[in-house]
């Protein structure tokens, strides 16, 4: 293998082949395990002492640590997400839509430096001719998806990457989208936090305080947000033929 051969394919697959070991790595020493919310319970009145008495380093590791889960795909953005609102209050959800958008880019990165223009290259290819119609308005696709807060981050993320979408359109829409969600979860995280105070159990009943449902309420009006924002733009394409 030649030396230029060996570079194409380290610079291809090497920031892949990091993702992976990383992702194994954490599996395997247990990290993952304490994204959990029992873990939020335990070491809660710890971590607000140190997010009260150190807010923006508390925050700086607080992103640094989204960002670094939701790049190698662990499973923890919505623990992540409620300890925003644990740490920060329901403003903390900007912090959660900033690590989840940071972490879900250096996927979208990784997978279209990896796999996008090799399989596009393909003759023929399938996603080429799905490329061709998802680009025309990957904005509003995008956007869409994120808006749904079901639709899982890693999915979404390898898809675009697949797409080659611009960065900037993939930025731009992960981020407002993912903002509603994200003040939600942290609302729900501000609600448990207030609830580990008093030192009463995290059960279904406790979902009838205020400081809870509201914000599930929050999430049931997201999921009324894609349909409107079709039928919107739906209106506005054929205003200007209905004037003629």
């Amino acid at each position: 293998m030649t030396r230029d051969r060996a570079l194409t394919l380290l610079r291809r697959f090497g920031p892949l082949a990091v993702i992976v070991i990383l992702f194994v790595a954490a599996l395997a020493s247990g990290v993952a395990d304490h994204l959990s919310l029992e873990e939020l319970r335990r070491r809660g009145n710890e971590l607000q002492a140190f997010a009260s008495a150190k807010p923006v380093l508390c925050a700086v590791i607080y992103l640094a640590i989204y960002v670094g889960s939701v790049a190698v795909s662990l499973p923890g953005a919505l623990i992540l997400s409620l300890t925003a609102g644990f740490l920060f209050g329901p403003l903390g959800g900007a912090l959660a839509a900033m690590g989840a958008c940071g972490g879900s880019t250096i996927t979208f990165l990784v997978f279209r430096t990896a796999f996008g223009d090799a399989l596009r290259r393909k003759p023929g290819a399938l996603l080429t001719r799905i490329e061709e119609g998802f680009k025309g308005d990957a904005f509003n696709y995008l956007l869409t998806l994120r808006l749904i807060p079901a639709f899982p981050l890693l999915v979404v993320n390898v898809a675009a990457g697949l797409m080659n979408i611009r960065i900037r359109t993939f930025v731009l829409a992960s981020v407002l989208g993912m903002i509603p969600s994200s003040f939600v979860y942290a609302g729900i995280g501000a609600g448990l936090g207030h609830l580990f105070a008093q030192g009463g159990p995290v059960t279904v009943e406790t979902l009838f305080s205020p400081r809870i449902y509201l914000p599930i309420i929050g999430m049931g009006v997201l999921a009324f947000l894609p349909p409107l924002w079709r039928h919107w733009r739906k209106r506005r394409e054929t205003a200007p033929q209905d004037e003629k």
